[in-house]
């Protein structure tokens, strides 16, 4: 059950990575695929975004979610 949960955890990552490099990129925000990718991971993002400010222009709310997001699902793999 923890290697399933690991498992979810760093497929979600991924989603939150594929989401942050999607930023630099133009894309069509009406997407199925991004639009979908958006909702599950902006909650996600929008947590940490409140709680850091960003500095000099920088978003640096994904750096510290993927980060949390890794050692949580380092915890379950490893159950």
């Amino acid at each position: 059950m923890g290697n399933m949960i690991g498992t979810l955890l760093h497929l979600y990552s991924l989603c939150v990575f594929i989401r942050v490099l999607l930023t630099w990129v133009q894309h069509d925000p009406h997407h199925p695929a991004i639009a979908f990718l958006c909702q599950i991971t902006d909650p996600f993002l929008d947590f940490f975004r409140g709680v850091l400010p960003a500095k000099g222009g920088m978003d640096i709310s994904p750096i510290i979610g993927l980060i949390l997001l890794q050692i949580v699902a380092s915890a379950f793999g490893h159950m």
